[in-house]
């Protein structure tokens, strides 16, 4: 009785301990890959996203550098469409808020407080 019981613990932690292992591998692997992508290298200065809004679910508009050359494209689901190109790099050194820049949301305390109709 007392022999069948320590080879079902024996068991029981020998199978815990190979669970332990694979989660364990899963983690490193999963950390490794996630290291060397980012040891890829990158095209140095080949395009860059300077700025994009959304205009709809699935749109967006976004400023880019390609070539030297700054565009505005129109990014929808299955296609691109160049809005504007620019004759020199647009001036982003606006004193007041543009369309572009997202305004601050709400702090949802005070959204929560009005809601339940309390107020500090």
């Amino acid at each position: 009785m007392i022999g069948a019981t320590l080879v079902e613990t024996t068991s029981l932690m020998q199978s815990l301990l190979s669970l332990v292992l694979v989660i364990a591998a899963i983690f490193v692997l999963a950390w490794l890959l996630r290291r060397v992508q980012n040891l890829r290298p990158r095209a140095a200065g080949a395009m860059r996203v300077h700025s994009g809004i959304s205009v709809g679910q699935r749109e967006r508009v976004l400023w880019i550098e390609a070539g030297g050359q700054h565009l505005l494209i129109g990014v929808a689901p299955g296609r691109v469409n160049t809005l504007h190109v620019f004759d020199t790099a647009p001036d982003t050194t606006c004193a007041e808020p543009t369309l572009m820049s997202s305004p601050t949301p709400p702090n949802f305390g005070d959204l929560l407080k009005k809601a339940l109709g309390r107020s500090e």
